[in-house]
């Protein structure tokens, strides 16, 4: 699993049920018959924050690779 296999496991993890959480409103606003003016923003909202989840994790990926694991810590 590599070195950091356990650490980086669980965010990757939450992303993926994240993800497909927010995958399937997006589906489920897509087949649905709700009006388009409401339709559109959905999605939109949906995919955004979906790719937003994504780019956390490559950045929590990079500080657990780099050694900072735990920001608090320090405070």
């Amino acid at each position: 699993m590599g070195k950091y296999g356990k650490k980086i496991a669980a965010p990757v993890v939450v992303v993926v049920i994240l993800a497909l959480y927010n995958i399937s409103i997006g589906w489920i606003l897509f087949i649905a018959g709700i009006p388009l003016p409401v339709k559109i923003p959905g999605i939109v909202i949906t995919s955004i924050s979906t790719v937003l989840f994504v780019a956390v994790l490559a950045g929590r990926i990079r500080e657990i690779r780099s050694g900072v694991e735990d920001d608090l810590g320090k405070y």
